[in-house]
């Protein structure tokens, strides 16, 4: 079923929950059965087991964290396409001087108000927190990993 609440700051963090509820616990729980097992029973079967359990977090983690870069190299490119047809000629330059945070940050205001609120990030250097709490009009992106 459809989530029919509007998207907004205090709701738009998104957990995968068959990441973050079901492969970390269990490959945590694996690693602190592994330390348990290395202990107990020393050698190298057990270290071994250690070892697996640990690779196999640290390939979920790293699995994970290469797709949110690659998706934030493509908001990078979005939002730098979007105020570039949304800014003044004038201010197009200073596209290049936003840091890759402001980008993030910036894909939630509407079109009507991203002009304004990119100068602004720009002139204060506003954090990604600041942006998105200083959006008054948000634009839900539903689409995020």
């Amino acid at each position: 079923m459809a989530n029919t609440t509007p998207q907004s700051y205090a709701n738009h963090a998104r957990l995968d929950p068959a990441f973050h509820f079901f492969l970390a616990p269990l490959l945590i729980i694996a690693i602190i059965l592994s330390i348990i097992s290395v202990v107990r029973h020393p050698g190298l079967h057990s270290i071994l087991w250690l070892l697996l359990a640990i690779a196999l977090f640290l390939t979920a983690e790293r699995a994970r964290s290469y797709a949110l870069k690659v998706q934030d190299r493509v908001i990078r490119l979005e939002e730098r396409q979007r105020l570039s047809m949304l800014l003044p000629e004038a201010a197009r330059p200073r596209i290049a001087d936003l840091t890759e945070p402001q980008l993030i940050g910036l894909r939630f205001a509407s079109d009507a108000e991203l002009p304004t609120l990119a100068m602004r990030a720009l002139k204060e250097g506003l954090s990604n927190k600041q942006i998105k709490t200083a959006i008054q009009s948000w634009r839900a992106d539903t689409f995020r990993v």
